[in-house]
């Protein structure tokens, strides 16, 4: 099996003396037999084989934890904590804990937050953190650091890391990036300005990022910069995206306490809906180029009648259409409720050429509601087919109501442990990676394969086939493909 296993190997720092791990002397640990992780403990990307198969390619990934040697003394470590992109759950739960671990694990005693995202960088001013200043950070929603979108400016950010002595940036963003010696955890939506100097040469650099696919993207370019400038910058990411569309790894942190505050506004949905004549409760729920929180609260709820997601074509008008659907749904129960991911249905929304032009601040299109399109259309439709007759449609977004509420308990520790397997592996000389769990495990996994990954939802899989079980909605793509012209 070792022989026909490839293991995802990590890059690393050289150059650094290796020292004995302050965990040695931690009064919490008492490393015994296999304690501590080696070269040769791996994570199998797949665990499900067919047996029948003459051969199956395995492929492993180092696997997260503390090493017996590190390779930065702990008192030369200087750790910015950067978060970027929009809110998640549980940013601030990974910020304090990033915090706590270096402090309380290695002794490191420079940590400081970079506000505004990547722009901090170059614009801001840092704010030093200590695990008195994060206590309940953990309890709190939103990010405290602050985050924007945007303002990524290459060689700014990597001046600034080589120049001013940001030795630990810990970014908050769709992916996590590590720079070096430098902790950065970015959340690109803070408010101060930061010129954070350090001039002792002896500083070692630490890079904590955390963050989503945009910020992944940009994480490889300074990656790849820091690189080529052979800069002595750990740099690591911790995926953050709220939709669950982080590749390879199992799931990303907020993501439960997305799919369980999304049952109330379905829940809300359900009793507007069933208290109406002809009611349809509509909700819109996070999810631009994948379906996983509106797929999970449908399974979770068992009160939606339709999920819509981006992966899965729909249409409105004709045999085995949404209409067509509903109408029989009011007819046989009085009600219907529908969930729509916000990326469902984009190509069939009436745009305007500049609409067709706009983009955010992260480059990405700018998104119409599919909620206030789909209620205007399913009122169009009523008022045609059915005029004169009682029709309500109640549309809830929950958006902002999801996204700022603090980490439920399961996020809250699967943050924590996201936290410190990064730290154990910038410690370790590792660098250019993104830390998480695989199979259940957790590992370290190199920064650009995650980057060029995506996880999106499989409507040929049996978890796609159990929603339409649950809801007994028309397979769209089936009835459309039949349809004659």
């Amino acid at each position: 099996m070792a022989d026909a296993t490839s293991i995802r190997e990590l890059p690393s720092l050289t150059g650094i003396r290796l020292r004995r791990n302050p965990l040695e002397e931690n009064p919490f640990f008492h490393p015994s037999h296999g304690f501590y992780i080696t070269p040769s403990d791996v994570i199998l990307s797949q665990v499900v084989y067919d047996l029948s198969a003459d051969s199956q390619p395995r492929y492993a990934y180092h696997r997260a934890g503390p090493r017996q040697e590190i390779m930065y003394e702990p008192s030369s470590v200087k750790a910015a904590i950067v978060t970027c992109g929009g809110l998640c759950p549980g940013m601030n739960t990974v910020i304090r804990e990033l915090v706590v671990g270096l402090w309380e694990l290695y002794g490191v005693r420079k940590i400081c937050g970079i506000p505004a995202g990547y722009r901090g960088f170059y614009s801001m001013e840092a704010v030093e953190l200590n695990p008195k200043l994060v206590h309940n950070w953990h309890k709190k929603g939103g990010t405290v650091l602050s985050t924007s979108r945007g303002g990524f400016d290459l060689l700014k950010i990597v001046d600034s890391i080589q120049l001013n002595g940001y030795n630990q940036v810990c970014f908050t963003l769709w992916f996590d990036l590590f720079f070096g010696n430098l902790i950065c955890s970015l959340e690109i939506e803070f408010k101060k300005q930061i010129l954070f100097r350090c001039v002792d040469p002896q500083m070692r650099h630490q890079v904590y990022i955390i963050g989503g696919d945009g910020t992944m993207r940009g994480a490889v370019k300074i990656f790849e910069e820091v690189s080529r400038r052979k800069l002595e910058v750990g740099i690591t990411v911790i995926p953050k995206t709220v939709d669950n569309d982080v590749g390879i790894i199992d799931r990303s942190f907020g993501f439960q306490t997305a799919v369980e505050m999304a049952q109330e506004a379905i829940s809300a949905a359900h009793v507007e809906a069933e208290s109406a004549v002809n009611g349809i409760g509509l909700v819109k729920l996070m999810g631009r180029s994948t379906g996983h929180i509106a797929l999970h609260a449908t399974l979770s709820s068992r009160d939606v009648d339709c999920c819509l997601i981006p992966e899965m074509e729909f249409y409105l008008e004709g045999k085995g259409g949404l209409f067509e659907f509903l109408e029989q749904r009011l007819k046989d129960h009085g009600h219907a409720v529908l969930v729509v991911a916000e990326g469902a249905g984009q190509e069939m929304i009436p745009r305007s050429e500049s609409q067709k032009q706009e983009r955010d601040e992260s480059g990405n299109l700018v998104f119409l509601d599919v909620g206030v399109w789909l209620k205007s259309a399913l009122k169009e439709w009523w008022g045609r087919k059915h005029p004169g007759e009682l029709f309500t449609v109640k549309y809830i977004d929950p958006t902002y109501m999801i996204r700022a509420v603090p980490a439920n308990a399961t996020d809250n520790l699967y943050c924590t442990l996201l936290a410190h397997s990064a730290i154990h592996g910038v410690m370790a000389g590792y660098t250019g990676f993104v830390s998480g769990p695989i199979n259940g495990n957790y590992a370290y996994i190199p920064l650009e394969e995650v980057a060029q990954t995506k996880n999106e939802v499989n409507t040929s899989d049996h978890k796609w086939a159990w929603v339409r079980s649950v809801t007994n909605q028309p397979d769209f793509e089936t009835n459309f493909k039949g349809q004659t012209p």
